[in-house]
Protein backbone atom coordinates (compact mmCIF):
# COMPACT_ATOMS: atom_id res chain seq x y z
CA UNK A 1 0.00 0.00 0.00
CA UNK A 2 0.98 3.18 -1.29
CA UNK A 3 1.26 6.32 1.15
CA UNK A 4 0.79 10.10 0.31
CA UNK A 5 3.45 11.70 2.09
CA UNK A 6 2.83 15.54 0.62
CA UNK A 7 -0.18 14.48 1.87
CA UNK A 8 0.55 13.18 5.64
CA UNK A 9 2.93 16.20 5.95
CA UNK A 10 0.37 18.27 5.37
CA UNK A 11 -2.37 16.85 7.87
CA UNK A 12 0.46 16.86 10.80
CA UNK A 13 1.29 20.23 9.86
CA UNK A 14 -2.45 21.40 10.87
CA UNK A 15 -3.04 18.92 13.09
CA UNK A 16 0.39 19.06 15.70
CA UNK A 17 3.25 20.46 13.88
CA UNK A 18 1.72 23.94 14.00
CA UNK A 19 1.94 23.53 17.35
CA UNK A 20 5.49 22.33 18.08
CA UNK A 21 6.55 25.11 16.22
CA UNK A 22 4.80 27.98 17.36
CA UNK A 23 5.06 26.70 21.19
CA UNK A 24 8.56 25.14 21.01
CA UNK A 25 10.65 26.11 18.00
CA UNK A 26 10.46 22.75 16.31
CA UNK A 27 9.08 21.82 13.53
CA UNK A 28 9.05 17.98 11.58
CA UNK A 29 8.58 16.74 8.20
CA UNK A 30 8.25 12.75 7.13
CA UNK A 31 10.36 12.10 3.90
CA UNK A 32 9.81 8.68 3.38
CA UNK A 33 8.02 5.43 5.06
CA UNK A 34 9.75 2.17 4.04
CA UNK A 35 9.55 -1.42 5.29
CA UNK A 36 7.97 -0.13 8.61
CA UNK A 37 10.09 2.60 9.44
CA UNK A 38 9.49 6.33 9.49
CA UNK A 39 12.08 8.68 8.03
CA UNK A 40 11.48 12.28 9.64
CA UNK A 41 13.67 15.08 9.61
CA UNK A 42 13.61 17.95 12.64
CA UNK A 43 14.82 21.00 12.64
CA UNK A 44 14.59 23.14 16.02
CA UNK A 45 15.37 26.35 17.68
CA UNK A 46 16.71 27.81 21.28
CA UNK A 47 13.30 27.40 22.38
CA UNK A 48 13.48 23.17 22.22
CA UNK A 49 14.81 22.45 25.64
CA UNK A 50 14.81 18.58 25.13
CA UNK A 51 18.08 16.51 24.39
CA UNK A 52 18.57 14.37 20.84
CA UNK A 53 17.05 11.27 21.94
CA UNK A 54 13.84 12.61 23.83
CA UNK A 55 13.33 14.49 20.98
CA UNK A 56 13.72 11.05 18.87
CA UNK A 57 10.98 9.61 21.21
CA UNK A 58 8.46 12.35 21.71
CA UNK A 59 8.52 12.91 18.02
CA UNK A 60 8.34 9.30 16.58
CA UNK A 61 5.30 8.48 18.96
CA UNK A 62 3.42 12.05 17.87
CA UNK A 63 4.07 10.93 14.28
CA UNK A 64 3.41 7.44 15.15
CA UNK A 65 -0.31 8.37 17.01
CA UNK A 66 -1.75 11.18 15.40
CA UNK A 67 -1.27 9.92 11.70
CA UNK A 68 -3.36 6.66 11.19
CA UNK A 69 -1.36 5.67 8.28
CA UNK A 70 1.82 5.33 10.34
CA UNK A 71 0.34 3.09 13.19
CA UNK A 72 1.75 0.36 11.96
CA UNK A 73 5.01 1.53 11.95
CA UNK A 74 7.76 -0.67 13.64
CA UNK A 75 10.72 1.85 13.88
CA UNK A 76 11.54 5.47 13.51
CA UNK A 77 14.95 7.44 11.94
CA UNK A 78 15.00 10.94 12.58
CA UNK A 79 17.32 13.48 10.86
CA UNK A 80 18.02 16.32 13.17
CA UNK A 81 18.71 19.77 12.18
CA UNK A 82 20.13 21.77 15.36
CA UNK A 83 19.89 25.21 14.86
CA UNK A 84 20.54 25.90 18.42
CA UNK A 85 24.38 25.41 17.56
CA UNK A 86 24.14 26.60 14.26
CA UNK A 87 21.34 29.71 14.22
CA UNK A 88 22.26 30.07 9.95
CA UNK A 89 20.75 27.05 9.89
CA UNK A 90 17.12 28.12 10.64
CA UNK A 91 16.78 29.93 7.55
CA UNK A 92 18.82 27.82 5.21
CA UNK A 93 16.27 24.99 6.16
CA UNK A 94 13.11 26.87 5.93
CA UNK A 95 13.63 28.87 2.65
CA UNK A 96 15.76 25.37 0.82
CA UNK A 97 14.31 22.64 2.42
CA UNK A 98 18.13 21.51 3.15
CA UNK A 99 20.94 21.85 5.69
CA UNK A 100 23.37 19.42 6.80
CA UNK A 101 22.27 17.28 9.47
CA UNK A 102 23.73 17.41 13.34
CA UNK A 103 22.64 14.06 14.63
CA UNK A 104 20.59 11.12 13.67
CA UNK A 105 18.62 8.27 15.60
CA UNK A 106 16.37 5.99 15.36
CA UNK A 107 14.21 4.18 17.44
CA UNK A 108 12.06 0.88 17.84
CA UNK A 109 8.85 0.77 18.75
CA UNK A 110 8.45 -2.63 20.31
CA UNK A 111 11.90 -4.10 21.31
CA UNK A 112 10.46 -7.45 20.17
CA UNK A 113 11.91 -6.85 16.62
CA UNK A 114 15.14 -7.23 18.15
CA UNK A 115 16.72 -10.44 16.84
Amino acid sequence: MAIDIREINRKHLLKSDVVYRINHGLCSRLVNFRNGIMYLEVMFTNKWKKNYEETTEELAQCWRKCNEELGAAIGCKVYIVDARKHPYKKELYLQSGVASYDAKKGMLFDSSHLN
